[in-house]
């Protein structure tokens, strides 16, 4: 569950955006060990005292990385996989995207983790490949989740969505797949 600050699908973006960068200065502890510093980099991000990278970054990181299925690891059958599924289908625009169907949005993916999560979204998916985690995006790669919410962003943009405020309940991850 997110912070109380979290009141948007926007807010919900950056606060997990946040949350990635307190897990690179922080490593694995960075939930006991940085609640502060992520509340103040959520708070930077949402009233635009800091901007994130642009997706040109993560690109360019998964040019150096290994090669390797961004969910399993795993370096048999790769393919290009992509991270919003490309038969998203919330307007009439999404078929010619270039934010859904462009590089921005591809990761390498082994061939069963790439059919396995079809038309799920990325915290949907992940939810199922790792059931026993708690939590389960703790097990999402920097990389994968950085390239995820900047696409996502676009497309909740498009829809008009970003200032969508759960109409009551509390907002969470999968609220934010739009799968």
């Amino acid at each position: 569950m997110p912070d109380r600050e979290v009141q948007t699908i926007r807010d919900l973006i950056l606060y997990q955006y946040a949350k990635i960068i307190a897990r690179s200065a922080f490593g694995a502890e960075y939930k006991k060990r940085a609640y502060g510093f992520i509340k103040t980099k959520f708070r930077d991000l949402r009233d635009n005292r800091q901007k994130w990278s642009d997706i040109l970054r993560e690109d360019k990181e998964l040019v150096n990385a290994e090669k390797v299925c961004a969910y399993c690891g795993s370096t048999e059958h790769l393919q290009w996989e992509h991270i919003v599924p490309r038969s998203l289908s919330i307007n009439e625009r999404c078929a010619g995207c270039d934010h859904i169907q462009g590089i921005h949005n591809q990761i390498w993916a082994c061939r069963t983790c790439n059919t396995r999560k079809g038309t799920m979204g990325l915290y949907r998916f992940m939810q199922v490949l790792h059931p026993d985690a708690k939590p389960f995006s703790d097990c999402i790669p920097p990389l994968l989740e950085k390239k995820y919410l900047k696409t996502i962003w676009y497309c909740h943009q498009c829809n008009g969505s970003l200032d969508w405020n759960g109409d009551g309940k509390t907002l969470d991850v999968f609220d934010l797949d739009l799968s």
